[in-house]
């Protein structure tokens, strides 16, 4: 009785510590926040021994950093003492930031090479630093760096002003530079990429900010002065403006002003034309594509470029344009699932069975969208492997004796997602298959679910797919799908998708809960319903997440036409673009729908739903429909009605 009773003392002791450390960590971290050594100080001896001991010596080592008051021993210590923690690699990097702003090029050649993660920022303080030792050839391996749309941080310009003094960067190079900023829409960036060209060649920054404003308006007052490099590019910034929010208007205006450009600028501008029309689903798109390579001087198609005139070519059913524009792609780029799928495709449909089915054989071994495809077209039933590994207690027990695992169970108890989540990430980067699905174990008796899918995600050999497709909440969920006479299984593939089973998952544009219901959206559903005394904070409650997203997800599959690719498009994108994004006049196939949906998001998510929803099939026991068959045939336009504003409004 005793020994019981002490037992109990000590764990209720164990457990009265453990808070009270926890809530003594979250204080540091706060003092940390605010700057505040003194506070820091004070908890740091609370939490000796802790297990996020290291965040501790991490926060109080951090400030020094801008002060430069850290040695480069403590540093080190800090390296040896903490060699499994990510703080390590991030204070590193933070250290080599403050060596490359200093330019203490000796300290920074030292620490550089063991760096795991290296930023853009530290890229170019390892250019300066190579060529403050005179390696010219840093001037070369630099040169892919400037080529970018987007501004780069400030340790990129002294590497830049040395290279075009240098003469490793051409006055061409400036200019395609310049293009690439403002085909993007980055005046700032095309302002600073200006100051690099001589005077009397630079654009006029008054006549580019005007372009910027009103394009059509600034064409029309300018289309007779374009007589300079800079007026042109200038000009074509403006057309291209005019591109991205009417197409066919653009073209209209193009022979107003063509005859000033060259035959390259004249196939440039046909080109941008030609992929706009292609994201927007413009019938005129393999026109335009066609004309741009009909000119004396074509300009060659980016891989992007390419891949848009493969999708307007499926839409319109132009097999052999999509084997040729797949074949004029880059070696990497072929080699992606998606153009090897429809490669194989196109060569079956030119009566190529034997080369498609080389292609197809090692892609239905990939457990993904076209993995599954390919199944199906090689003839075999889909599914999860029939037999998984499953990890000893003895594995599970190693793993949960790992540092970085114990210290990113411990963040995530205290809701610190995304310190627990690099910690995570960490722990697992070296781990072999069986170690991963431990891992994953573990993650899934700890309740969280999205590092239990992702972490078993990462084998390549031993699988477990009741890892991969968990199906938490299915007691709740199964009584909620019945009522509203939904396919339990594309409903947990679409939850997987939208928040990896996280109740309390929030977006960065405010949606909320497993089934990421935007406010508006569950206010409405709500209202619909006749739920008494809503309020936002009902959304992330399990089972009030789950009554509004399905039902919402059967109004979105009700104006789909009860098709599940279409819902889920709506559900992601809105019900409103499922309309604008069928074939004017002829019917899909459901997988050349999804293939080219505008959205990079939206299309990502679509085939993930949609591939999710058969191995959740599979694990559920219900009866199998190929993949193809959920995809269905997406009629045409003209063969439905447009929704109304009302139906579209959530």
């Amino acid at each position: 009785m005793r020994i019981l009773l002490a037992g109990l003392f000590f764990a209720i002791y164990a457990g009265t510590l453990a808070a009270s450390q926890d809530d003594d960590f979250m204080a540091m971290r706060q003092a940390f926040q605010a700057g505040d050594a003194l506070r820091m100080a004070i908890f740091s001896q609370r939490l000796r021994g802790h297990v996020l001991e290291p965040y501790v010596s991490y926060y109080q080592l951090r400030p020094q950093l801008e002060n430069t008051t850290v040695s480069t021993q403590t540093i080190e210590e800090f390296f040896n003492r903490y060699p499994d923690s990510p703080l390590s690699d991030r204070l590193k990097a933070e250290w080599l930031k403050t060596l490359g702003k200093a330019q203490e090029w000796e300290l920074f050649a030292k620490g550089y090479p063991d760096l795991m993660n290296k930023d853009t920022e530290l890229i170019c303080y390892s250019f300066q630093q190579r060529l403050a030792a005179n390696d010219s050839s840093a001037f070369t391996e630099a040169r892919p760096l400037w080529f970018n749309a987007r501004d780069l941080p400030e340790s990129c310009t002294p590497l830049f002003d040395a290279m075009v003094t240098a003469e490793a960067l051409t006055e061409e190079d400036i200019w395609a530079r310049l293009r690439l900023a403002l085909e993007a829409g980055n005046v700032g960036v095309a302002k600073r990429i200006n100051e690099y060209l001589p005077e009397n060649q630079a654009l006029d920054e008054r006549k580019l900010a005007s372009a910027a404003e009103n394009p059509l308006r600034y064409l029309e007052r300018h289309r007779h002065e374009i007589k300079t490099r800079g007026d042109r590019e200038i000009a074509l910034f403006a057309v291209l403006r005019l591109v991205r929010s009417s197409p066919d208007q653009a073209y209209a205006y193009w022979p107003r002003i063509n005859k000033q450009f060259s035959e390259a600028e004249h196939s440039y501008f046909l080109l941008q034309l030609a992929d706009q029309a292609a994201r927007r689903l413009n019938p005129s798109a393999l026109n335009w594509f066609m004309e741009a390579a009909s000119t004396t001087a074509p300009v060659p198609l980016s891989d992007a470029q390419l891949g848009w005139k493969t999708r307007a070519a499926l839409r319109a059913g132009d097999w052999d344009l999509v084997l040729e524009t797949i074949e004029a792609m880059s070696t990497p780029e072929q080699q992606a699932g998606v153009w090897r799928y429809w490669k194989a495709r196109a060569l079956k449909a030119r009566g190529k069975t034997t080369e498609a089915n080389v292609i197809l054989a090692p892609l239905s071994a990939e457990h993904n969208f076209y993995g599954q495809l390919a199944e199906e077209d090689l003839g075999v039933t889909i599914g999860a492997p029939a037999e998984s590994y499953k990890p000893t207690k003895k594995e599970i027990a190693a793993i949960e004796r790992l540092p970085g695992i114990k210290r990113a169970l411990a963040l995530y108890r205290l809701n610190l997602r995304t310190e627990a989540t690099r910690e995570w990430v960490w722990a697992i980067r070296d781990l072999d298959d069986r170690r991963l699905l431990a891992a994953a174990e573990v993650a899934r008796r700890h309740g969280i679910y999205d590092r239990a899918i992702n972490t078993a995600e990462k084998t390549v050999q031993d699988h477990d797919f009741s890892l991969r497709f968990l199906a938490p909440h299915r007691d709740a969920l199964r009584n909620i799908v019945k009522q509203q006479e939904l396919d339990e299984a594309w409903v947990y593939g679409l939850i997987r998708q939208e928040s990896r089973f996280i109740s309390d998952a929030r977006s960065s544009a405010g949606a909320m809960g497993l089934m990421q219901l935007m406010p508006g959206t569950a206010k409405w559903v709500s209202k619909k319903m006749g739920v008494r005394k809503y309020r936002p904070a009902l959304v992330t409650e399990v089972n009030t997440n789950l009554t509004l997203g399905t039902y919402y997800l059967k109004h979105v599959l009700t104006l789909s036409g009860n098709q599940p690719l279409l819902a889920s498009a709506a559900y992601n994108a809105g019900p409103g673009r499922i309309f604008q994004w069928r074939d004017e006049k002829q019917p899909l196939e459901g997988a050349i729908f999804a293939e080219t949906i505008p959205f990079n998001e939206t299309r990502d998510y679509v085939k993930k739903v949609m591939s999710n929803s058969m191995y959740y099939a599979k694990s559920f026991g219900h009866q199998l429909t190929s993949l193809k068959n959920r995809l269905g045939i997406v009629a045409s336009r003209s063969g439905v009605e447009k929704l109304s504003q009302e139906e579209v409004a959530p």
